[in-house]
């Protein structure tokens, strides 16, 4: 996508209304965090606004994050709590807390923003630093379906409402495995564009990323019940753990 800049990507329009259309299921992802967290510590890479953090910090859980854009965070700072997350700036690939955690998570097809194979890549080995011997890293992400649109592009109507459209335009390229997406919206206050790019990658992809970070896959889910992970899956919920921890 011509002049797209992932570093301003979720500047400051995006995390003023980030928060404005919750995807419904944060009380099940919080629960389920919660659960492996137990009594340790937690880290979130890219914990943008807190949507999970601060619920999750609710729950009991101390929660530190990871995040690339200032205006995210500044939105977090604004919310009840949002003061108690230590946050350290920088790219969730690279930079670290100086701590270890019983639970690193990575939720809502966020590492898809990492648009390399090799960034990918380190985003696990990045976790695999932070974790306790005990630990694990969850990731969350939708099972791929542009690669199988027809000539790799597509458009779709996401909502019609009485005063305004949503679709979706995307360009996928095999070569690279990145998604340009644009979300549109046409109402009667004109035509508004959001702009996103994504590395898409399948469950196996990620795990041989995680084995060259030494971890390995303990369980997976397709949902954050504990909906079985089939063919039917829309998304995966996979949580890794240490290679030399693993029975």
């Amino acid at each position: 996508m011509e002049g797209f800049d992932p570093g301003a990507s979720f500047g400051y329009e995006v995390s003023q209304r980030y928060d404005d259309d919750p995807r419904g299921d944060e009380a099940e992802t919080v629960e389920f965090l919660a659960g492996l967290a137990g009594r340790g510590d937690a880290l979130e890479f890219a914990v943008g606004t807190g949507r999970i953090a601060l619920p999750l910090l609710r729950a009991g859980v101390r929660v530190d994050g990871i995040e690339l854009s200032r205006d995210m965070v500044d939105r977090l700072r604004e919310k009840p709590g949002g003061d108690q997350v230590g946050v350290t700036m920088g790219d969730m690939s690279r930079v670290t807390t100086g701590r270890r955690y019983g639970l690193v998570y990575l939720v809502f097809n966020t590492i898809g923003n990492l648009l390399t194979q090799d960034d990918q890549v380190r985003c696990f080995q990045n976790a695999a630093r932070h974790l306790t011997e005990d630990g694990v890293f969850v990731v969350e992400c939708r099972i791929p379906t542009a690669p199988s649109r027809p000539g790799h592009r597509y458009l779709d109507t996401e909502q019609v409402g009485l005063h305004h459209v949503d679709l979706d335009a995307g360009r996928y390229d095999p070569l690279t495995q990145v998604l340009d997406l644009n979300h549109i919206r046409i109402s009667g206050a004109g035509i508004r564009f959001f702009p996103i790019r994504l590395r898409l990658a399948h469950p196996p992809e990620f795990d041989l990323m995680a084995r060259i970070a030494g971890l390995r896959l303990r369980e997976r889910w397709g949902g954050w019940k504990g909906e079985p992970y089939d063919t039917a899956s829309w998304r995966h919920i996979s949580v890794y753990e240490r290679a030399d921890s693993a029975v």
